[in-house]
């Protein structure tokens, strides 16, 4: 028997190997499984390695033991390991914990890696790969091969039944009284007062409509985990899974510190035979939706609702690792390098970071604004930066073939930039462009990633030492552009880590900058493009000192009447709707002004619209919704030595049993009140009468 379709969901299953779901071009869901032995190696002295081999034939798990040489990124000579190959794919993470606590002392390689990206290595599969399946009837799968790759710019999308589940208000706001479910055509509005025809009900549209992805608002952490206990009280089943044998996959909450910030990161339910992602849960959900969460699956080779839940760098190192195991490169399960000892005088030469420069602040007309395409990365992949290369003596030059981290990175970046000139030649109301924005933004934050990740502590594959290379080499990449770009007589006003804003009279059209753009690509060997040419730019001083110009400030309307606005409340996260909307609709405003001759009166015009919307404040129109101020708890409540506003609202949600974790956001208004704050989750109504309107007229 044979099939083609799209690979959808894949884990083991004890007494099978690996189970894997496929939407057949038939219409069908197929369930397959397939054998998938498992291997993994240990070193380290011999007597400990021979111990180890008389501890493993006492098992009673069926494996088979080998001594191998293979090779380690790190050492320069093979590695005597090992091989343990363990027969039942579930069986392996057991038999290692064990073998953990009696041999501490030894090296580990490939030995905690998830069964999905081992297959992904070595069938080439991914998340929704279009595939052609060979079976026998019991669904025992003999021969699958990949008919598409992660980097088809336009592969054939699956025809993915998605229900979106979710409640009629925020449950951390007020009770919510309806599940409302939503499938192809079809809406339901489901009473959760009456438990039983609830689940009755949810129950027969899981069956008639039997989702591929179930879409949800706030499953993880209330919805899902609420209908699952009201289906053990009551003893009314919910297929949620398609897979009977399994049940539903809960993973804890947690709180973790990443790049300077602390992040919150709910309880996650996973699902098996068909896939569930909460978008409130997801990571980074709200800058590329669906679309990117897909594009992210399908190239760092995780499931669908794995992808769309881990960090940027779970999802880069997934890639690395999938490109180790390709190329037989050992895993290590701990990385085991250390820093190498510097002098006083390396540190200030090569630890500095990316180079920033200081903006001249004021508005500024036809404005070209460059960027290189993805600098970091870039240079990593031209100048062969990796943890076991050599580092570059020359920017975009290397007589070394090409590392791991090069070879992991070469494709998605080819992929992003298509994808970005691509998106850049539709109209702006093509449906396309958006989507195409999206997985551009998912190839950013991989990208971005993989630079941090080169000196993570932790990364299986960083090294502190290619880091600092890659700022360096950053850091002369834009020094060159700078110094190109005032040998052909422009001005440079700004420049940010990978750009830099540039003018000169007369340079208002594309074809202006195009001289300036190939002369940069001479002198750096790295891509770079004209994101746009501003009509206005302006660059803000610091609130505290007006003398002073904000780096990371400034917005500005391109030639196309598009607005770009950075480090101001219409792009912070916790901005009140109200604020963020006002500022959205005065920059509106103002970029109608198609010359400096017409800015004037724009600013007039933006002046009158202010007004009308303090008047709108003043007399009470404003909803007290539009008005919430979301703040990041940082810590627990005991580490503040003086409560911020969010603690203070923080304390008012415990005194009602309402618990907020550190790197969540508590919601809150600003009234007139001692504390200064009404935590807006509280169960009571708050008074209008006494919101601080003065504080929001000043924000």
């Amino acid at each position: 028997m044979e099939a083609t379709g799209w690979l959808l969901d894949l884990y083991d299953q004890p007494a099978e190997g690996l189970v894997l779901w496929l939407i057949a071009e038939s219409g069908q869901r197929l369930r397959l499984h397939q054998p998938f032995p498992v291997t993994f190696y240990a070193a380290g002295p011999e007597p400990r390695l021979h111990a180890l081999q008389q501890f493993l034939r006492s098992q009673p798990i069926k494996l088979s033991l080998q001594r191998e040489e293979q090779r380690d990124l790190f050492k320069s000579q093979p590695v005597k390991v090992l091989a343990v190959c363990v027969e039942q794919t579930a069986a392996q993470p057991l038999l290692f914990r064990r073998i953990l606590a009696q041999f501490p002392d030894l090296d580990y390689y490939n030995a905690d890696i998830p069964p999905f990206l081992r297959y992904a290595a070595l069938h080439g599969t991914f998340a929704l790969a279009h595939c052609h399946v060979e079976y026998q009837a019991d669904g025992l799968v003999t021969s699958l091969r990949v008919l598409d790759t992660p980097w088809d710019l336009d592969a054939d999308p699956p025809p993915l039944r998605i229900l979106q589940l979710k409640p009629d208000c925020d449950p951390q706001h007020a009770p919510p009284t309806e599940l409302i479910a939503i499938i192809e055509k079809y809406s339901y509005r489901l009473p959760f007062s009456a438990g039983r025809p609830l689940l009755v009900n949810l129950q027969a549209i899981l069956q008639r409509h039997d989702p591929d992805l179930i879409l949800s608002a706030g499953g993880d952490v209330w919805l899902l985990p609420q209908l699952l206990q009201l289906s053990r009280k009551l003893k009314i089943p919910l297929s949620l899974n398609r897979e009977p044998a399994r049940g539903i996959q809960l993973k804890k909450e947690g709180t973790f510190f990443s790049y300077g910030q602390v992040i919150y990161r709910g309880q996650q339910v996973y699902l098996f035979g068909r896939c569930h992602i909460d978008g409130h849960n997801a990571m980074l959900w709200q800058d590329f939706d669906a679309d990117g969460a897909f594009e992210t699956a399908r190239i760092t080779g995780l499931p669908l609702q794995v992808a769309a839940r881990v960090s940027p760098g779970t999802g880069i190192s997934s890639m690395q690792i999938a490109t180790a195991l390709r190329s037989h490169i050992l895993v290590p399960w701990r990385k085991q390098q250390a820093e190498q000892t510097k002098t006083a005088m390396d540190l200030l030469r090569y630890d500095q970071g990316g180079l920033v420069y200081q903006p001249i602040p004021g508005l500024h007309f036809d404005v070209g604004m460059l960027d290189f395409v993805s600098l970091y990365p870039s240079i990593m992949v031209h100048s062969n930066i990796s943890p076991e290369t050599p580092l570059p003596t020359e920017l975009g030059h290397s007589d070394y073939p090409p590392g791991l981290i090069p070879r992991t990175l070469a494709p998605l970046l080819e992929k992003r930039v298509a994808l970005k000139q691509r998106a850049l030649s539709l109209p702006r109301w093509d449906p396309r462009r958006r989507r195409d924005e999206s997985r551009a933004a998912a190839h950013k934050w991989l990208l971005v990633t993989c630079f941090g990740y080169l000196g993570y502590k932790n990364a299986r594959f960083g090294r502190i030492e290619a880091h600092e290379a890659v700022t360096t080499w950053g850091r002369e990449a834009l020094l060159r552009a700078k110094e190109a770009a005032e040998r052909l007589g422009f001005t440079v006003l700004h420049m940010y880590v990978d750009g830099l804003w540039v003018q000169k009279i007369g340079c208002h059209q594309p074809q202006d900058f195009q001289p300036l753009l190939d002369e940069i690509a001479r002198d750096t060997s790295l891509p770079v493009a004209l994101d746009g040419i501003y009509r206005w730019v302006a660059f803000l001083p610091s609130r505290v000192n007006e003398r002073v110009p904000v780096p990371n400030r400034y917005f500005g309307v391109f030639q196309d009447g598009s607005i770009k606005a950075r480090g101001i409340e219409l792009r912070r996260h916790d901005s009140a709707p109200f604020i963020a909307q006002v500022q959205a609709e005065l920059l509106d405003c103002l970029a109608r002004a198609q010359s400096a001759d017409d800015l004037p009166g724009s600013v007039n015009q933006a002046l009158e619209l202010l007004k009308v919307h303090l008047q709108e404040l003043r007399s009470g129109q404003v909803s007290p919704s539009r008005l919430v101020v979301g703040k990041k708890l940082s810590r627990e409540l005991a580490g503040y030595r003086v409560p911020s506003y969010g603690a203070r609202a923080v304390e008012q949600l415990q005194a009602v049993g309402k618990a907020v974790r550190p790197g969540q956001r508590v919601r809150l208004l600003f009234t007139r009140s001692e504390s200064r704050v009404a935590a807006w989750d509280l169960p009571q109504m708050i008074n209008a009468q006494e919101l601080d309107l003065d504080y929001y007229r000043r924000l």
